[in-house]
Parts: structure tokens; sequence; C-alpha cells
């Protein structure tokens, strides 16, 4: 055989061409649809702030049901409660057939102790958990068909109303977070702020961010098309969201809706002019929340991923120089080196992590609490 034989042509690029008949496979779409809402989804929320900013009762407005009990004080004589270790709650809710799994991670406030040295890792230790434990499903010999994704998709991040500026606590784990999970920052409590006194602390907060390069949700991407970069050029302009959260219903004009009332007025949560709810849940649930899922496997997944398969080749790499070095004329290894560690096992070691031994602390609680929503 000739090796003018065995060369190989370049293959042609593809032409677009026209069809002379109907063929059926731009049903793929719906094809697609149908398995995914027969598989239902899978949406990990993260809340990480200070004590006493309303962090659970945020995602209960958000997600119109009481997923996650409140830690507020019911009367002024009642002893603050606080969440004293990071704690997750699994909900199953449905809406027009869509199923959302959806995991929320509450963590302790920060900054609440004497000394608050590294208080932000158990949080950041909790973020790699979830990566750690997903990666060792992948490398599993035999995987499950579906792999649960306990990967936090989005933390939001809440800032306390002073009006000022962020504090240096928050600067530092506004930084170890953004390394590793998609941040929303969101202004909590916005109503005990004027118009002009939120506008002038966003600017700050925003001076701040561009100051220390903390490079915040939704990111710039060159894939984006123009209407997208569009979107998210509005989002970056409004962040941090400036919100009230409430679970209770108040009368207005003899509509009830979710507010506060105070000695002044009613706070409508979702009125715009009141403060920008309905902005961050316009961006969470309807046009962010499968970028964010995205986001997550393919930017913060895939950079702890290649780090760990790196530090599995570089583990390995040693232990083979040292077998070809000292190998014996008879071809027989040192005994020393006579005892193989498996692959599985340098997997396992490279993999772990001191909260992550088992797996019950990288797995969110799983209620299977079907909840309605409503709203």
């Amino acid at each position: 055989m000739s090796s003018s034989s065995l060369t190989v042509e370049p293959v042609a690029s593809s032409l677009q061409t026209a069809l002379e008949g109907y063929v059926g496979f731009d049903t793929i779409t719906q094809q697609i649809e149908k398995k995914l809402l027969k598989r239902g989804f899978h949406f990990n929320v993260m809340v990480v702030g200070q004590s006493g900013l309303g962090k659970s009762t945020l995602v209960n407005t958000i997600f119109a049901s009481h997923l996650i009990e409140s830690k507020a004080r019911l009367s002024a004589d009642e002893p603050p409660r606080q969440t004293t270790e990071i704690q997750t709650v699994s909900h199953l809710i449905e809406e027009n057939g869509v199923r959302l799994r959806l995991n929320i991670v509450d963590t302790p406030g920060y900054g609440d102790q004497v000394n608050n040295e590294n208080c932000w890792e158990p949080i950041i230790k909790y973020i790699k958990d979830q990566h750690s434990a997903y990666l060792r499903k992948e490398l599993t010999a035999t995987r499950d068909r579906y792999i649960q994704d306990t990967r936090v998709h989005c933390c939001l991040f809440f800032i306390g109303p002073t009006g000022h500026a962020l504090k240096p606590i928050d600067i530092v784990v506004l930084k170890k977070l953004s390394e590793v999970v998609n941040v929303v920052p969101v202004i909590a409590k916005s109503d005990s702020l004027t118009i002009d006194e939120r506008a002038a602390f966003k600017q700050r907060i925003k001076a701040e961010l561009v100051f220390h390069n903390i490079k915040l949700y939704p990111y710039e991407s060159d894939e984006d098309d123009e209407q997208e970069q569009a979107l998210n050029e509005s989002i970056r302009e409004l962040l941090p969201f400036a919100i009230v959260g409430s679970e209770r219903n108040v009368v207005i004009d003899g509509k009830p809706v979710r507010g506060r009332k105070n000695r002044y007025g009613v706070i409508n949560v979702e009125n715009e002019e009141h403060c920008e709810f309905i902005y961050l849940r316009n961006f969470l649930t309807r046009t962010h929340l499968q970028d964010l899922i995205e986001t997550t496997a393919q930017i913060h997944y895939e950079a702890f991923r290649a780090k760990q398969l790196l530090a599995i080749k570089e583990s390995t790499q040693p232990a083979s120089s040292q077998a070809s070095l000292g190998a014996t004329p008879n071809g027989m290894l040192p005994n020393s080196l006579n005892t193989m560690v498996s692959p599985n096992s340098l997997v396992s070691n490279a993999l772990a992590s001191p909260g992550a031994a088992s797996s019950a602390v990288g797995s969110p609680a799983q209620s299977n609490k079907s909840v309605p929503a409503f709203g």
C-alpha cells in the first residue's frame, strides 16, 4: 500500500442546505424539554451575612413559600435566636408542571463573635466539600445515571443597611466567596434608608468592589449576544439589590400584598418604587436561574476539578520516577516499592477534606416536602 493512499483528505466545512420537505428534527427541543421536565431541576442557594439581617425571611419571600424557619424574635422580651452551624433544608416545589428541588443553605452569622479571625472558613469549606463530593461521584467506576447536584449555585450576600461603607470583614468574606461561588450582594432591610441614602450607599459599595477587584455575578463573557450583554449590564447597575422581605400580607386599597406596616405607612415588597425585591426575584428565577447553574459547573467547579486532578497527577509522578530509578538488575522493584497504591485510594486521599469524610456532611437533608408555590 503506497503512502499516498494513506493520506487523509481534509473534511469539507459544513454548508447550509435547504430542505425540500419537512423532516421533523426541529422537535428535538420538545424532546429535551419533556425529558428535563420528567427529571426535574436542582437549584442550591446559600445565604451569608451577619445575624439579624432577615436571611431566612428573604428566601421565603422570593419563593413565595415557608421554606426555612425564621430566627426573628416574635416578642420584645424573647431572647435572640441565631444559626450556630451550617444547616441545609431541601424542598420540592412545583409550578406549572415544572418541579424544582430547592436546597437552601443557611449559615451562621459571621462577625458575631469577639474573635472573628477566619470566621468565613466553615462557609468556604462547605462549598468546596460539595465540589469534592460531586467529583468523587464522577470518578467512581460505576457512576449514577444522574448525579445529585449539591454544589452551591448562588450565594446571597447580605449587607447591613449602615449607609456608610462595607466593613473590613465584609470585604474579606466577599473576596473569599467570589473565588468559589456566584455571589449576589443585597442590602438587607433597605426600608431603614431613605432613597438618597440608599443611592449613596450603593455607590460607595460599588466603588469599594472596584477598588478591591472583587468580581461578582453576572460575569462578562464574549459568548453572550447583545441582548444578554444588555441584560447583564442592567443587572450590574442595580447591584447590590436594595431589598425588603416579608412573609406577611397587608391590605393596600383593599388588596392583600406582601409587605410591612409601620407608623409611617405600608411598604409593599413587590412595588419597585419601595424596594428592588422584584428585580432580585426576576433575576434569580426568571432570567438567570439556568445560567447560575451552568456558571457554577463551567467556571467554579471546573477550576476546582482541574486543581484536584493536577494534584492527583503530581502525587503519582514521584512514585513512578522512584520506581524507575530504583529498579534492580533482575527487573524486580525494591521491597519498599512492591506495595502498589491503587488509583482509587489516590483519588480519595486527594479529594478528602476534614469535613468531607462522610457523604452526610456534603449532602443536604432530604425532607421530600412538597411545597406549593403561591403569589
